[in-house]
């Protein structure tokens, strides 16, 4: 079992930048694919990225694609989500989550753990 902690959130300005973290307890961070997904005010959940075990392989949601980047440092046990070019759209509560499964994994109910959230609001 895992334990995670998302930190990072705040208010930004459109155009700014945030970088948020997600710390995870236990010592078998590394046998979890970790994934992002963010839930805006009265919308579902959606997913946002996904970084392998290795972190060699990653997947984002075309909406964030190119302006987000998904990282982990599994000797730190967290993994990370630099997000640049913030848009008020991305206004949400991001989650972290982590998950058993291999390939590539963005359907949330293939991920077994999830954090509280961290929110992030972008103003225009």
């Amino acid at each position: 079992q895992v334990q995670l902690v998302e930190s990072g959130g705040g208010l930004v300005q459109a155009g700014g930048s945030l970088r948020l973290s997600c710390a995870a307890s236990g010592r078998t961070f590394n046998s979890y694919r970790m994934g992002w997904f963010r839930q805006a005010p009265g919308k579902e959940r959606v997913f946002v990225a996904t970084i392998s075990r290795s972190g060699g392989a990653t997947s984002y949601a075309d909406s964030v694609k190119g302006r987000f980047t998904i990282s982990r440092d599994n000797a730190k046990n967290t993994v990370y989500l630099q997000m640049n070019s913030l848009k008020p759209e991305d206004t949400a509560v991001y989650h972290c989550a982590a998950s058993t499964q291999y390939g590539l994994v963005v359907g949330q109910n293939e991920y077994n753990y999830w954090g509280q959230g961290t929110q992030v609001t972008v103003s225009s």
